[in-house]
Order: C-alpha cells, then structure tokens, then sequence
C-alpha cells in the first residue's frame, strides 16, 4: 500500500502502527512525506497524534494483562520485582523515553500493566514523542 497516495491519514496510520509492536519506522515514512512536499507542521501535529494514541493503545492491552502471565515472561519471581521496582521507582517519567525504538513499545504495555499514572503519562509521552518527530523535522529543513 502506498502511503503517500493517503495523504496525512496514511502518515497518522504508520504513525499509529509503528507505536504498536509492529516493527515500522514511522521516522523513515515522516521523511518521505517531507520530501514530497507535505506540510511539516501538518506532519508533526499528525504523526504526533499517531504515535502517542497507538502507545495509548500499548498502555490499555497492558492494563489488560495477567500477572501470572508477566511473571512467566521474566521466568523467575527475582526478575519480575526486580522489573516492578524499577516501574514503580521511575513512573509515569519512563513515559519520556517511549519513543526510543525496541524499548519504547514494550514499556508502554508495562507501564500500563502497573498502572502508573496516567494523565502524567499521558503528558510525557507526548511531549516526547512529539519532540524526536520535531526534531527531524528541523533536521530535515536545515
């Protein structure tokens, strides 16, 4: 499927899509919807929106979760606490870090698995989000 002949909604679903644990370089498609001349405030508010509802979605699969299931991940109590100490030391703030690919999508469904907060999430990881594609976006225009 070509993306571009979508316009913004192909950006927002490759945006949404590689927020999930699909492996997708929403980055790689924002640079190609820059090089055909699409607005570069219009990508950034729609990859951005993208991004942050398909890490929501990482967040509410992960409020779904089972903790027997977790636990059977990890392979041995020591670990799993070891994992939840960390969660509960950092918090909503692992949120800034979200975007970061290989780590990002799967700390979103934990964050959600342990309930941090959400709004203060929500927050951060729009923010972050937002700024790695804003960053391109001034890379690119240099």
């Amino acid at each position: 499927m070509d993306y571009i002949e979508l316009g913004y909604f192909g950006l927002f679903l490759i945006c949404f899509l590689a927020a999930t644990i699909l492996p997708l370089a929403s980055e790689g498609v924002l640079l190609l919807f820059l090089a055909t001349s699409f607005d570069p405030t219009i990508c950034l508010i729609v990859a951005t929106i993208g991004n942050t509802l398909g890490g929501l979605t990482n967040y509410l699969l992960g409020m779904l979760g089972k903790k027997a299931t977790l636990k059977k991940v990890f392979r041995s109590n020591a670990k799993f606490d070891k994992f939840k100490a960390k969660i509960e030391r950092y918090g909503y703030w692992l949120g800034t870090i979200t975007w970061v690919p290989f780590i990002g999508d799967p700390l979103t469904v934990a964050l959600g698995f342990f309930r941090v907060k959400f709004i203060p999430f929500l927050v951060l990881m729009t923010l972050a989000k937002g700024l790695r594609y804003y960053v391109i976006i001034f890379l690119w225009s240099q």
